[in-house]
């Protein structure tokens, strides 16, 4: 009994196959090969949806740097981005126009910042450990209740806030706007890092604890060095958060010798009188600096450490 042996393809076989009559590129095409006509136009169409909105959104900002150079007077009767002629002096004006230099609003804003982002690496660095590592009675009910606090607006719990920091005689220092920090009030870097450290090996805890490890050097030699990108991503929130962060600012400092960047910048609307709009404008353009460089030297830790905290 004989069989017939299957037909062989043969190279020549292969490279002389016709193309596709209507010229189009085949879905299993070398990848080599010059994108469709439609698949160009819908790149295309979308990079240029994209430059619009962007425009859209940077306008704003543009319009504010031309402006600071601009006299107060000039300010709205030019909508457009043109500068008829540079005027530098709102800088210097604005620096001066209160009652103590800018800087010392700069200053004052510094120190908020860095008490608020020192509290917030340490206590909820450690809060996270507790939750992600330790068992502990009520941790569920706690972690639920750690949520809830995520949802929960700033305005439901500024009254009682404030009575108690006047009680206390808090009011008018910067000890209302740091100490809360100390205390893992920020529910949502908390969450953060719990999820983080929950990506991080059970086994490394295991070796650790063989060599006589208990929980404290556990976090500090083994988890903490590995959340630098969380640590990242809390450091660059809590800056920029707490350096904008105008209500409770506004709240709890009444004195113009503790006012913090958008605080005085307040200041510069007089209902009153005329408003020197150019000084504002210049003094927000200064104010608007240190954030512009703390988001550009941790952007790619904000990023990485926002990827790898399990939230997708």
């Amino acid at each position: 009994m004989t069989t017939e042996s299957a037909p062989r393809v043969t190279t020549d076989a292969l490279l002389s196959t016709p193309a596709p009559a209507n010229g189009r590129q085949e879905p299993n095409a070398p990848a080599g090969s010059p994108p469709r006509p439609k698949h160009r136009a819908k790149s295309v169409l979308k990079h240029v949806v994209l430059i619009a909105t962007a425009i859209i959104m940077i306008y704003p900002l543009l319009w504010m740097v031309v402006s600071s150079f601009r006299p107060s007077e000039d300010v709205f009767r030019a909508p457009g981005l043109w500068l008829t002629e540079l005027h530098t002096e709102n800088y210097a004006t604005g620096w001066n126009a209160l009652t103590s230099p800018f800087g010392t609003y700069l200053l004052n804003s510094a120190l908020v910042v860095l008490g608020a982002v020192i509290g917030n690496l340490v206590s909820c660095s450690m809060a996270a450990y507790a939750f992600a590592r330790l068992d502990f009675r009520g941790k569920k009910w706690m972690f639920g209740a750690m949520l809830v606090m995520i949802m929960l607006p700033i305005h439901v719990v500024i009254v009682p806030q404030y009575i108690l920091f006047s009680q206390i005689g808090w009011v008018n220092t910067f000890a209302p706007l740091i100490v809360p920090k100390f205390l893992a009030t920020d529910a949502f870097f908390t969450f953060l890092m719990v999820q983080f450290i929950r990506g991080i090996p059970r086994e490394l805890d295991e070796a650790a604890r063989i060599d006589g490890a208990g929980h404290p050097r556990i976090f500090l030699q083994v988890i903490l060095p590995l959340m630098t990108p969380a640590l990242a991503t809390t450091t660059i929130f809590t800056f920029i958060w707490t350096w904008s962060d105008f209500f409770s600012q506004l709240i709890y400092l009444t004195s113009p010798d503790v006012f913090t960047v958008p605080v005085a910048l307040r200041s510069f609307v007089d209902a009153q009188s005329s408003t020197d709009w150019g000084s504002m404008f210049a003094m927000s353009i200064v104010s608007l600096l240190p954030v512009f460089i703390a988001f550009l030297v941790g952007q790619k830790f904000l990023v990485k450490g926002i990827a790898t905290t399990g939230i997708k």
